[in-house]
């Protein structure tokens, strides 16, 4: 069985060790995307540190996880987002406008909406957390 996402079950697996009560867990394999993805929620406090483990395959990255991640989740198919879309989007996929964060992969970087309003820039959105 093939993968389709990487970054789908790496959101699934912290998903499922945040229900579990796990303090820290490991996903494999690691990817650019993976690692932006993590660093948007660390910069928010959803998850803790994370660490990358090369083991000269596809790697592996072990997060510490804080007991804040709700849901989170990816957006398949990634779908464009324009400047002026952004707040139906949020309507959409977040339980309240001031709870949650979407993340899109832009021009200029992998960012959450927030970002991506003050930059005044568009992209394809990736996946949400909250």
């Amino acid at each position: 069985m093939v993968r389709v996402s990487v970054l789908h079950d790496c959101l699934k697996t912290m998903s499922n060790a945040e229900r579990q009560g796990k303090r820290q867990v490991m996903v494999r394999p690691s990817s650019k995307v993976i690692i932006k993805f993590l660093s948007v929620m660390q910069r928010h406090g959803y998850i803790g540190e994370f660490e990358i483990v090369d083991d000269h395959r596809a790697g592996k990255i072990v997060i510490q996880l804080t007991g804040r991640l709700n849901k989170c989740g990816v957006i398949s198919p990634r779908f464009p987002i324009k400047v002026t879309d952004i707040e139906q989007w949020v309507s959409d996929l977040l339980p309240s406008r001031l709870f949650g964060y979407i993340v899109m992969t832009t021009s200029a970087g992998i960012m959450d909406l927030e970002e991506a309003r003050r930059r005044h820039v568009g992209g394809k959105i990736l996946g949400y957390f909250y």
